[in-house]
């Protein structure tokens, strides 16, 4: 592992940031305390509400934390497939007594701000979503002392990670649960992804910067086993999505291990962007009308979704999960990390006495 990443956390765990109010303060604590990483996600809040959730995130720990932004998206979106999809939801806005949201609520999830935010409040690190930030942002939170992480889904987008000077790439593999933090959205590429242990030894074969292999992981074993093909860490999101301290939906933490859930899919029913989630009705009704259109659709459903949410409705709901979730333990976010690194130490034994036997 890089130092600079060692010195972050005492084993190789990184708690994902999940947005929507998952990766709250108490669970990235609650995971630092605890040896791993913690990771707060910025996306969907004010800056202000980012600051106040450091502010509280640090009375809980004083251990190192990170805070993920999603990086700003190019208008691409055509307006009138963005129409007609409004269209097709609008029985879903009568049945849930709401209404649709306003498509054009803002393209940039208030990048700049929440950028000023951790320049000016410097934190250990920060990770980036749906893109790259510029040289310029990356050498700024370099000299502010955060560590920088930036994601990638090819080896392509890692080597230009790597250029932009980034301190580490995010490795995503298709297993992941939530968003794929593609660089560009092209809808001809849908569902041909890479698998994440090709992935990381493709991008170690290509970038000298570490990596963090993500998706699908919810055992120390698969921990082991990103180690073994070149990454540094691991992230795990859905594997800290139903510990107690998580902020899910308690539907959402339950529906991962309902066995009315066989399978999950990667839709853009609920955002317009690629995202992997547990099949329910409104992801097979609507997904495959769903136009390459964020965050538009995002904002467009955002009521619905709520709406949902608060009917505890699972079958309306976006139910983010990775391939892994039935192996889901419902656990204080603490003991989980304790568990995962019980089991990462008895995987390497385990290899260890193999080769031994050789």
């Amino acid at each position: 592992m890089s130092s600079a990443l060692t010195d972050l956390s005492r084993h190789p765990i990184v708690q994902a940031p999940m947005a929507g109010g998952v990766s709250v303060p108490r669970l990235a604590a609650a995971v630092s305390e605890a040896g791993g990483l913690g990771f707060l996600a910025a996306g969907y809040k004010t800056a202000d509400g980012l600051y106040q959730e450091i502010k509280q995130l640090r009375g809980l720990t004083g251990l190192p934390f990170g805070v993920n932004l999603f990086m700003p998206q190019p208008e691409y979106a055509d307006p009138a497939a963005v129409e007609v999809y409004a269209h097709q939801l609008a029985g879903e806005a009568t049945w849930y007594e709401t209404e649709l949201g306003d498509p054009d609520s803002g393209r940039d999830d208030g990048y700049d701000a929440k950028l000023a935010v951790l320049l000016d409040n410097p934190v250990p690190a920060a990770s980036f979503h749906f893109g790259i930030p510029s040289s310029e942002i990356l050498e700024s939170l370099r000299r502010a002392g955060t560590f920088t992480l930036v994601t990638a889904t090819t080896p392509e987008e890692a080597l230009a990670v790597q250029y932009a000077g980034a301190d580490a790439v995010i490795a995503q593999g298709v297993e992941a649960g939530g968003h794929q933090g593609t660089h560009r959205d092209l809808p001809e590429q849908d569902g041909s992804g890479l698998g994440l242990l090709s992935l990381v030894a493709q991008i170690r074969e290509t970038v000298t910067i570490p990596i963090v292999a993500a998706g699908g992981i919810m055992r120390g074993s698969q921990i082991a086993a990103v180690l073994a093909a070149g990454a540094s860490a691991a992230q795990l999101g859905t594997a800290f999505l139903a510990t107690h301290e998580s902020g899910a939906h308690d539907v959402h933490k339950q529906a991962l291990t309902n066995p009315l859930y066989v399978r999950t899919e990667l839709t853009r029913a609920f955002s317009g962007r690629p995202a992997r989630g547990l099949v329910n009705r409104f992801m097979r009704e609507h997904g495959p009308y769903a136009p390459a259109a964020y965050p538009e659709v995002h904002h467009l459903t955002a009521p619905l979704r709520k709406a949902a949410a608060k009917a505890k409705d699972a079958q309306g709901m976006a139910l983010w999960a990775g391939q892994g979730h039935r192996m889901a333990r419902e656990l204080p976010a603490g003991q989980l990390v304790e568990i995962l690194a019980a089991e990462l130490d008895a995987a390497r034994t385990a290899l260890s006495g193999t080769r031994d036997l050789r």
